[in-house]
């Protein structure tokens, strides 16, 4: 444990949606101009309610902060993915309605963009884009609605339209190729679906924590879109919000302080124009949906991903005392925690400073308090 230091336990990471820079075509590069920051994951030290901003860009056109985007007035995550507010955020994290729709052209590409805090830059955060410790994938979602203003979100009509997960050979996480890629989320515009009106909704799942209940984060919000330009040719399968993922989803509730030989990203198989259709969990490899050229030098690398029907199993074996280590890069030890504690991930202070994490025991009374760390 964080020896004479305080943790706040749970890792309460935050964050709110992003930016977005929207390209011309399929295969388009966009600059990202460093001053399109936004707020995506964000440290205790900036638990404060947050502005959350906005941007899209197309040749010369520069829109304004939050245009189109249900603003949240507080930058907190989504963990019970069965309330209404995993669709558009809002409840704990209080939308503000927006009047405006952006137009979109069919087969283009839409570039969500992720920063650690509101005031990120390379130049004043080395992790500017998130906290590398913060793993897990990066998924987005539409939904066709009549009015995308006054949509509330929630309810069926939802299909997937691009995921990257785990790349079991590598080990490597949908949110390291992100940071790689200068925290630029590619999502292609299928170009068959129906011209009109959609939600936009890109999200990424935090699993730092996900090996006890309730303690995957959820953070995403929906851009309100007008979608021009498609060829109306398919009707893609949709799903409900809530009611795509379940709390016990083996991509939902995972340990992932272990090698994973599978990962489920959670919820339907994307939809592809001229694929089966299907809402169905595929028990195959999948990769990311998006074919966007990356906008940095870095790039968003394949993510092969085994789905299977049951999560992954910890190799650790025996019980672990309250607040005692049970995870964390490279541990082997006892996974499983004494009755009355769930294994959570712990964020340290030190003289004033948020430096490391652990992952240890807590009890229950204990979960998403300030604590003192001496009392083991």
């Amino acid at each position: 444990m964080c020896e004479a230091s305080r943790c706040f336990v749970g890792s309460r990471l935050q964050g709110v949606f992003i930016g977005m820079v929207k390209g011309s075509r399929v295969g388009d590069a966009v600059p990202i101009a460093e001053s399109r920051l936004v707020s995506a994951f964000i440290w205790p030290e900036t638990w404060s309610a947050k502005k959350f901003h906005e941007n899209f860009a197309g040749s010369n056109l520069q829109i304004d902060t939050s245009y189109a985007i249900r603003t949240p007035t507080y930058d907190g995550p989504i963990n019970d993915v069965t309330t209404e507010y995993v669709a558009c955020n809002g409840g704990p994290n209080p939308t503000t309605p927006s009047s405006n729709i952006i137009n979109v052209v069919a087969g283009s590409t839409v570039n969500a963009i992720w920063r650690h805090t509101l005031d990120s830059t390379p130049a004043n955060d080395a992790t500017y884009v998130l906290d590398p410790s913060h793993l897990g994938p990066v998924i987005a979602y539409m939904k066709k609605v009549d009015d995308a203003t006054t949509d509330v979100g929630y309810g069926p009509g939802w299909f997937k339209i691009s995921e990257q997960g785990l790349n079991v050979a590598t080990q490597k996480w949908a949110t390291t190729d992100l940071i790689n890629n200068a925290g630029v989320q590619p999502i292609a515009i299928p170009s068959c679906i129906a011209n009109g009106q959609y939600l936009l909704r890109a999200e990424l799942i935090a699993l730092h924590s996900a090996g006890g209940s309730l303690g995957a984060q959820l953070y995403m919000e929906c851009a309100q879109i007008n979608v021009s330009g498609g060829t109306g040719t398919a009707t893609p399968s949709t799903v409900s919000f809530p009611g795509a993922y379940g709390q016990s989803d083996p991509g939902i509730l995972i340990n992932i302080y272990q090698t994973l030989t599978t990962y489920t990203i959670p919820g339907p198989t994307p939809f592809v124009c001229g694929a089966a259709q299907s809402t169905a969990k595929s028990s195959s490899t999948s990769a990311a949906a998006s074919t966007a050229k990356p906008t940095s030098s870095s790039t968003l690398s394949t993510s092969t991903v085994t789905k299977t029907s049951s999560g992954a199993v910890a190799t650790g074996t025996g019980t672990a005392a309250v607040y005692a280590q049970c995870g964390g890069q490279g541990w082997t030890g006892a996974t499983a925690c004494a009755s009355g504690s769930k294994c959570v991930v712990n964020v340290c202070l030190r003289d004033g400073e948020y430096g490391e994490y652990v992952v240890a025991c807590v009890s229950d009374g204990d979960i998403g308090l300030l604590w003192d760390s001496r009392r083991r």
